[in-house]
């Protein structure tokens, strides 16, 4: 009778950890926002100092497709992605924002003019406020916002190009059709 006390909590533990395992989604590129289907939330960014681009802000969402990405300069994955990011913005021809996420503004300027600047704006999110009100739990995130400024689309982690392929530019050719 002992041990049942003591093989009990180890038994309810162990439950637990298996509900918790087969319940947790194990894509993490696949996290559902939120805001998936919704508009882009009521923001407004000031350009990242002297980079040479605007900033921007919820008007801006408005007649044509945007990607926007999350990104900054201490950022591993985002230098990774990078190369991506021009690719596709050379492929697909449509805008894309910055939201530089947490970031001193010449260490955004450096990064960018290190592996060159594919964005049409970029916006300072120094506070991480905008970055929080789209849902962003970590960096790089990339949303695909269609021409009525709703968010369809959502990749958490850097890009790769199999998910470019297999999941944004199907996302992006539906917009078009």
């Amino acid at each position: 009778m002992r041990y049942l006390f003591f093989v009990l909590p180890l038994l309810a533990l162990a439950a637990l950890v298996a509900v918790f395992a087969f319940s947790i989604d194990r894509d993490s590129s696949l996290v559902r926002s939120a805001l998936i289907d919704k508009k882009v939330p009521q923001f407004t960014l000031a350009p990242v100092e002297g980079l040479g681009v605007p900033g921007f802000g919820d008007a801006d969402f408005s007649g044509e497709p945007v990607i926007v990405n999350v990104f900054a300069s201490w950022c591993v994955p985002c230098r990774d992605e990078h190369p991506l990011l021009e690719k596709l913005k050379a492929d697909t021809a449509l805008r894309l924002f910055g939201i530089n996420h947490s970031d001193a503004p010449e260490n955004a300027r450096a990064f960018l003019a290190e592996l060159g600047n594919p964005y049409d704006a970029v916006g300072a999110d120094r506070n991480r406020r905008v970055s929080i009100d789209w849902g962003v739990y970590g960096v790089p995130e990339t949303f695909l916002v269609n021409k009525e400024g709703v968010i369809i689309y959502k990749h958490v982690g850097p890009l790769t190009q199999n998910a470019i392929d297999t999941e944004l530019k199907p996302a992006i050719d539906r917009l078009k059709s």
